[in-house]
């Protein structure tokens, strides 16, 4: 800046000052030549009170992600238009949820690297890459997201997928420390956003799925020194348990599920109460899945599948409330969590609002845990309810799979399964409608116990049949399935526990959600639309045609004045990257990853895509026995699946093998074993796999290509309308 520049600025602070003026107003007012963040704790308790700023994950405390802001409201929603959009350096899924501070922007992307942006021009202050190695991605289950930062006193705290908790210097993005918070030797992710609780940064992790076990830590903001660290399963009897609670939790294990982990990974959901003082953590799924390998004389598994009350100051256990006692489908309780004083039975209660995996909306006392009610907020049929004296689901007949020897009924699948009713997707509340805004999934999984199961802490420990969880190949199933795959956005009033309205989509795995008071609900779709629709009635006010799917939850802010609403778009996640052709019933689009923000008469447009050209599918001629290719089904399924799709379709994020050159190439054998693509994500499975396995592999793919090129030369047999034409 010039000098005489700086003298106008210093004699008009100096005026507002005069004025009356708060100087974060002041500062709001005018967008950041640099970024500073020097947000404290009370801010951020106060952050309520700064409806311009979006200080943490969810707004406030509470994680409601509703804004005061009507300068954008329902009459005038049509008025949206583009303001600016940055182009990300990654093509795999977007998931964080920007922090917005006096005009500037802080978010992470995938690979965990972290962008800095002036919040009304979207042009570059600093970025950020902690450089992940790219064969971490393995051991990532849902893909190499990253949900969000943290700010706090000028500094942005970030959790990287290979482990490791970094705080950068807001104004330059420098780190200036970084600790590992996970042991290397286990397959260990982190996805989630840090929270900022008392001057320390709480972080989880991923990973039950391959052995782990879990934990949530605190880490002192400023130095970066471990403060204490909360184990959510009891690890080896034999030795001293870290907390007098786990003494307690191992009696309800049977076994030896300290030797594969146990699961119960904090892998998302942190929030704090600053009035009650009280830290509430979201704990998933037990590893493995299946009941019978992790702990087969049962039990509850306890604190899988559990919301656990912890001291902030010690991590110290409070109480917990376990929504799935010896959990089977992957019923993470790790989903958002949401705090809100509501009127029920004459008085207003303190409360915990949860709508996890198991499709049960739960209302539940957030000062001693206790259950208020249980509902279903979509279509489930594993269970009929929730016992309200006991507090457990009433299971139905089909639930427990790892009781039987028969095969599913494909027909039939389980609802929920593993994507859940309710992912990680944030929903929202309004305390003006009273509504809860949920984005739901509807998709069945068929589970059942394989014939024999080995425990790999380098493979997926799903303890289930892959192969009869794949999709079936028989026209009339397949079709059958896919019509009873659902999304849609349910308003859901806590209350009464009942649907007030629903946005029916063609498919799940759709955005997270946003409520303003000027009566607006904003989500994006995994079609590559930007919807915004009334609060209280579900009518739809405007849409935008992101080019790509968008999944991430919105934020509003204001800058001198003006309000923007912004997301980040980049289709991706576990849902694409595993669920090969069903993924397709969402809508074919690709990954264009970018942040987008809109303002009210806002002149801004995207590029036009270039044309998508079609790859040519043509496999080498199937001429392996069926012996040869159900073994490699079975491998592919179980090792493959994870990132190549299921039943070896890829639903666009990561090659697809059908169409891949090594087929008819020995390329495929160094690919597969040697890890010659290892820089690029595509680890070596020598270990594993077998060259006879590698082979087997290749055997299917080639199989399942000459199939697919066999059913497109056959007629149509009925296809869905709300299937949309693929886009890329």
């Amino acid at each position: 800046m010039r000098k005489p520049y700086l003298g106008i600025v210093a004699v008009v602070l100096v005026v507002l000052i005069l004025q009356g003026f708060n100087l974060s107003t002041a500062r709001e007012t005018k967008p950041p030549a640099s970024a500073s963040a020097n947000v404290s704790d009370a801010q951020i308790v106060d952050a309520e009170n700064q409806p311009g700023n979006w200080l943490t994950y969810g707004r406030t405390y509470s994680e409601q992600r509703f804004s005061p802001l009507q300068v954008i409201n329902d009459k005038n929603a049509g008025r949206l238009g583009l303001a600016w959009y940055f182009d990300l350096d990654t093509h795999r899924g977007q998931e964080a949820t920007p922090i917005v501070v006096d005009g500037a922007m802080y978010f992470s992307t995938a690979w965990s690297k972290v962008f800095a942006l002036n919040a009304v021009t979207g042009s570059r202050l600093w970025s950020y890459d902690p450089k992940v190695p790219r064969q971490w991605g393995a051991n990532a289950c849902c893909d190499v997201v990253n949900r969000g930062v943290a700010v706090w006193r000028g500094k942005i705290y970030i959790g990287t997928l290979d482990g490791r908790l970094i705080a950068l210097d807001a104004a330059t993005g420098r780190p200036i420390w970084q600790r590992l918070t996970i042991d290397p030797h286990w397959r260990y992710t982190i996805t989630g956003a840090p929270r900022i609780v008392k001057g320390k940064v709480i972080i989880g992790n991923g990973g039950a799925e391959f052995g782990v076990r879990g934990y949530v830590s605190a880490y002192d903001a400023q130095t970066g020194k471990l403060v204490w660290r909360f184990y959510t399963v009891p690890g080896d009897p034999s030795k001293p348990f870290e907390q007098p609670i786990l003494a307690q939790a191992a009696q309800t294990w049977t076994g030896t599920w300290w030797k594969i982990g146990g699961g119960g990974a904090v892998w998302d959901a942190i929030v704090y109460d600053p009035e009650l003082d009280l830290l509430y953590i979201g704990v998933g799924n037990g590893g493995p899945w299946n009941e019978k390998y992790r702990s087969p004389k049962g039990g509850e598994n306890l604190f899988t599948c559990s919301v656990v009350a912890l001291k902030p100051d010690t991590g110290e256990y409070v109480w917990h409330y376990q929504e799935n006692a010896a959990d089977e489908w992957d019923f993470d309780s790790s989903e958002q969590m949401i705090l809100a004083n509501i009127p029920m039975e004459g008085k207003q209660r303190k409360v915990l609002l949860h709508a996890p995996k198991n499709g049960f909306f739960y209302v539940i006392d957030r000062e001693s845990g206790a259950l208020i009610s249980a509902k279903p907020y979509t279509f489930i049929n594993w269970a009929s309810g929730v016992d309200m004296k006991t507090g457990r689901p009433m299971e139905s007949d089909i639930a427990r799979y790892s009781r039987v020897d028969s095969q599913p009924i494909v027909s039939s699948p389980i609802v929920p399964g593993p994507l859940g009713a309710h992912s990680w997707q944030p929903m929202s509340y309004s305390p003006l409608t009273g509504l809860t805004y949920i984005p739901v999934n509807e998709v069945g999984f068929n589970f059942k116990s394989p014939k024999d199961f080995g425990f790999k802490n380098s493979a997926l420990n799903f303890g289930i049949d892959m192969v009869a969880a794949g999709m079936p190949q028989d026209p009339k199933i397949k079709k059958s399935i896919l019509d009873s795959i659902k999304g849609k956005m349910v308003a859901w009033d806590p209350v009464q526990q009942k649907q007030a309205w629903a946005v029916e989509r063609p498919g799940p795995w759709n955005g997270g959600t946003l409520a303003t008071a000027g009566n607006l609900v904003f989500e994006g779709t995994a079609a590559g639309r930007f919807e915004a629709y009334r609060a209280d009635t579900g009518e739809k006010v405007w849409s935008f045609d992101a080019q790509t799917g968008v999944m991430a939850g919105p934020v509003t802010y204001t800058v001198n004045g003006e309000q923007y609403v912004a997301v980040l778009a980049g289709w991706g996640g576990v849902f694409p990257l595993v669920a090969g052709e069903v993924s397709f019933k969402s809508g074919r689009v690709r990954n264009v990853s970018r942040m987008l923000a809109f303002k009210l008469d806002g002149r801004a447009s995207l590029p036009p895509l270039p044309p998508f050209e079609e790859p040519v599918l043509n496999p080498p001629a199937s001429t392996a026995s069926v012996a040869a290719i159900h073994r490699g089904e079975a491998v592919y399924q179980r090792f493959c699946s994870g990132c190549h799709g299921d039943v070896a379709v890829s639903g666009g994020l990561l090659p697809d093998l059908r169409y891949s050159a090594a087929l008819a190439d020995p390329q495929w054998f160094k690919i597969v074993r040697d890890g010659a693509y290892q820089s690029l994500g595509m680890v070596s499975f020598g270990k594993e796999v077998s060259q006879q396995d590698a082979a087997d592999v290749r055997a299917y793919v080639i199989f399942r290509a000459n199939q697919t090129v066999d059913e497109a030369k056959r007629p149509a047999t009925g296809a869905t309308e709300d299937v949309q034409e693929p886009k890329n």
